[in-house]
């Protein structure tokens, strides 16, 4: 059971860092490192498309990866 639990955190975190390099970015530099998080935090650039199954594929997989993981750590141990 440990192994398949491992395995399926692999390929989660797989996934994941294939989901957050295909978003697009949507500020650059220091200035829009600075002011972007800003709007997106209160929602003045709403995401659309592609790029919103991108975004809640990256949370789900996210939680995921943190279920498995807690899975793994202290109750296959």
């Amino acid at each position: 059971m440990a192994g398949v639990v491992n395995v399926l955190l692999v390929i989660d975190a797989i996934i994941m860092i294939v989901l957050v390099l295909l978003q697009s970015g949507t500020s650059a530099g220091l200035s829009g490192a600075i002011s972007g998080g800003a709007e997106q935090l209160f929602g003045k650039q709403k995401a659309r498309g592609i790029d919103l199954v991108l975004h809640r594929g990256t949370i789900i997989t996210g939680v995921l990866f943190f279920v498995l993981a807690f899975l793994s750590a202290y109750v296959l141990q």
